[in-house]
């Protein structure tokens, strides 16, 4: 249980940047013509983030199934490499049922946050997971119930609280390791080009994310290699 509730508390705070970016996917979706409860039921079986801004606006169309498959695809396809890399970082018990809930509950948060551990037990990445599921549906909630009552500035706001979860994960090991902090000017730097270079800024947000990742992780790997017993 130690391990559990030491995850719980690591995912206090993505649980907290989870309960405002949902938040305003629930009034977006109850703008869209949803029912709250369908808002909810959409939180809670998919858990991802850009994959539900995009999947509802492509629901207002009905019949374009291929564009819901490319698009979901491209866009989730960075879980699969997350839960694949996190796999190798598993203890003994962690396996069966529990790697495909693994996979489930994978965000971009949670695989920072697990990433860190040399060993990653399945109670401490249940109790990682926890409060980031919960706190994703419950701001859903909330956003589809309330959200039409706030003023538009608060709602802005709100909509930034997931880059500040994303800093406060990154920069601490940043601070330690100037490795890392070369291997995310890397990312930074891909990020731009997939950003302004004309033929590169097609290709769709969650792909982009996915090459950039891999590729700063590639050179992360040959430029700073890590030994077996340094991993």
């Amino acid at each position: 249980m130690n391990d559990y509730f030491r995850g719980l508390r690591y995912g206090i705070p993505i649980g907290l940047g989870y309960l405002s970016v949902s938040f305003t996917f629930g009034i977006m979706a109850v703008s869209y013509g949803l029912y709250w409860w369908q808002a909810v039921a959409i939180s809670m079986l998919t858990v991802t983030s850009a994959g539900q801004f995009a999947g509802i606006g492509i629901m207002m169309h009905p019949g374009q199934y291929i564009e819901m498959l490319v698009s979901q695809l491209t866009i989730n396809v960075r879980y699969s490499f997350m839960s694949i890399s996190l796999s190798q970082k598993t203890d003994s018990k962690f396996k069966g049922l529990y790697r495909w809930l693994l996979g489930f509950f994978m965000t971009d948060e949670i695989f920072a946050v697990a990433s860190t551990e040399k060993s990653v037990k399945r109670s401490f990445f249940a109790g990682l997971a926890t409060l980031p599921y919960f706190g994703w549906a419950l701001g859903t909630l909330v956003g589809a119930l309330l959200g039409n009552i706030l003023p538009q500035r608060l709602m802005s706001a709100l909509g930034l609280a997931i880059y500040g979860m994303f800093v406060a994960i990154v920069v601490p090991e940043m601070k330690h390791k100037k490795t890392v902090c070369i291997v995310v000017a890397f990312a930074i730097v891909f990020s731009c080009l997939f950003t302004y270079v004309p033929i590169l800024s097609q290709v769709s947000s969650g792909l982009s994310i996915s090459i950039c990742a891999i590729a700063a992780a590639i050179l992360g790997a040959i430029l700073f290699p890590v030994k077996e017993d340094e991993a």
